[in-house]
């Protein structure tokens, strides 16, 4: 994994960066509601920017 806003990480490193089961990640994944994700090469990658802005969103949307 490199790092930058860019860099790109797998489920796994997605998982563990969001501190949830890989698991939860392919089922917020399957429902639509987990951070943007795409099939890259036949593998599911995430974008750091986009699990940042996904968080921050939860964040958000915890304190209405």
């Amino acid at each position: 994994m490199t790092t930058g806003p860019y860099s790109l990480m797998l489920i796994e490193e997605a998982a563990e960066f969001l501190r949830t089961p890989v698991n939860t990640m392919r089922f917020w994944r399957h429902k639509g509601i987990g951070p943007k994700s795409a099939r890259v090469g036949g593998r599911i990658m995430f974008r750091r920017a986009d699990l940042e802005a996904w968080l921050n969103e939860q964040f958000e949307e915890a304190t209405k």
